[in-house]
């Protein structure tokens, strides 16, 4: 992949900062378009300030050239996502609504991101020849089913944000075998890493009510299941994505394949956090949010055949890197 062009959608966010870190280390020379909206991420996370956003056309006017350029505009905008995918080599599609409850709350705006700008980001990826379309999904779009879940299952969403994923999963298909764009889908298990201190997801909210002397919060009964992948492994899956051949139209469950209950996951990071000199001060348990699945993890065993993939990180390892980001980084 050395010269590549790689763009970057919702890549001032916790992932495609990351990503776009892991780029620059591996070649201080390559080529980043980022589109964003900045709507969560900023760009102070890939290095950047406001005044280096520019509209996409204007961007895209620039041609590529070594180092990031960042284009701010809405995946919800056709022309906008045409501008940033002109001349790009690969797109890592990361833009969207994330979780479940901000579906329920409002699932047209779920709607309107996650299958309209997909389905913004293909065309313009149609239009513009660029070979090789990355999407970040969830394992979301399996919904209510008994795991382990893996790629043949009948997808049954529970929520409207599985509903959004499982329908981009579909256009990236679609447009793999209509239009031969090399298209792959990861489901990504419960990411979590350092840099994630403004996510609301359950290690962030765990390592956030630390930091601040707040209880950690529990949505039900705490043992609803999870697979938890630390965010160093779900690059490494990121890269064997963007580079391994012949996997165009596929899906690929990128988790740890390891069932995790909340209560089980707060056990180990208050051992780690312990072991810190920190302490969890408590629990407050909260009612079971709406849409979320009692059980949930994967068998990654395509992604081991296909990508040659594996994770490597530890929960154990991943939550003392994760916490002590957090310390680090604490006001």
């Amino acid at each position: 992949m050395d010269g590549c062009r790689w763009l970057v959608t919702g890549g001032c966010g916790f992932i495609g900062a990351a990503l776009i870190g892991e780029l620059l280390r591996r070649d201080p020379d390559v080529c980043v378009r980022v589109l964003d909206d900045l709507s969560v991420g900023k760009p102070g996370a890939i290095g950047l300030d406001g005044s280096d956003a520019a509209t996409p056309e204007d961007v895209a006017s620039g041609g590529w050239a070594p180092g990031i350029r960042l284009a701010r505009g809405d995946i919800r905008d056709a022309a906008a996502c045409r501008a940033a995918c002109e001349g790009a080599d690969v797109i890592v599609h990361l833009a969207a609504n994330t979780g479940v409850a901000p579906s329920v709350a409002d699932p047209m705006m779920d709607c309107l991101t996650n299958v309209v700008g997909t389905l913004n980001m293909l065309e313009a990826a149609r239009s513009g020849g660029v070979p090789r379309f990355v999407m970040a999904s969830s394992g979301a779009p399996a919904g209510e089913v008994t795991p382990p879940i893996h790629e043949e299952m009948a997808p049954r969403p529970v929520s409207p944000y599985g509903a959004s994923k499982l329908a981009g999963e579909g256009y990236c298909s679609a447009y793999a075998r209509t239009f031969g764009i090399d298209t792959v889908a990861l489901r990504f298990g419960n990411v979590y890493g350092p840099g994630s201190g403004h996510k609301t997801s359950v290690v962030a909210q765990f390592c956030g009510a630390v930091i601040e002397g707040r209880p950690v919060r529990i949505f039900g009964a705490g043992t609803q299941t999870r697979d938890f992948i630390y965010l160093g492994d779900l690059l490494d899956a990121l890269f064997a994505a963007a580079e391994t051949p012949d996997i165009g139209g596929e899906i690929f469950q990128i988790a740890s394949a390891k069932e995790t209950t909340v209560n089980e996951l707060a056990d180990a990071f208050a051992a780690v956090v312990e072991s810190r000199g920190h302490a969890v001060v408590g629990i407050e348990r909260e009612p079971p949010r709406q849409g979320d699945v009692l059980r949930n993890f994967s068998d990654t065993r395509k992604a081991r055949e296909r990508l040659g993939w594996t994770p490597r990180t530890s929960l154990e390892d991943g939550l003392a890197r994760t916490f002590d980001w957090f310390v680090a980084h604490a006001d």
